[in-house]
């Protein structure tokens, strides 16, 4: 049996620097874009991993979905302004997908607007803070196992169309 060669031309890893990630969502103002980075290191800190912009399975897209080492799962609904705010009345439709459900704004953002039953971050682009506390509505198994098979899958497909941005790799469809 023939000897396998080690190549010395590995590509490092540096390949997946920040600049390189092209998920950036048109739609998205900068300011939202400021909150949801502010978000994810907040929750990177308090060890969750988060994606932005997931695809649920009603058809929604909710703005950054966090998963704790333990398997709950977070949804932050970012809002940039009050016209945002006003504007969309999609939020309680992603309580069925997470164990708490969370506002998202920047420092500035009138709190007394935003519905008691969720909880709030307030965050710039640096970082955040978890303002009040979301309730918990447990998800069932089986709806738990869903969210994190679409987290897994939606993180790994991205990864892969960073690694080969030809291959036609996309998101997992709504099942």
């Amino acid at each position: 049996m023939a000897e396998l060669q080690v190549k010395s031309n590995l590509v490092p890893m540096s390949f997946l620097a920040p600049d390189h990630v092209r998920l950036h969502d048109a739609r998205r103002s900068p300011a939202a874009a400021d909150i949801c980075r502010g978000v994810a290191r907040l929750l990177r800190a308090h060890g969750m991993a988060t994606l932005a912009e997931v695809s649920l399975a009603n058809g929604r897209r909710a703005d950054l979905v966090a998963i704790t080492g333990g398997g709950e799962i977070w949804i932050a609904e970012i809002k940039s302004s009050i016209e945002d705010f006003r504007a969309d009345g999609k939020w309680p439709e992603y309580r069925e997908f997470c164990d708490r459900l969370f506002f998202a704004v920047a420092p500035a953002f009138p709190h007394e607007i935003l519905p008691a039953g969720t909880g709030l971050i307030v965050a710039d682009r640096y970082g955040g803070e978890v303002v009040r506390e979301a309730p918990e509505h447990r998800l069932a198994g089986a709806r738990r196992k869903a969210m994190t098979l679409r987290l897994l899958q939606t993180a790994a497909l991205r990864l892969q169309a960073v690694i080969d941005p030809e291959g036609g790799f996309r998101e997992p469809l709504n099942t």
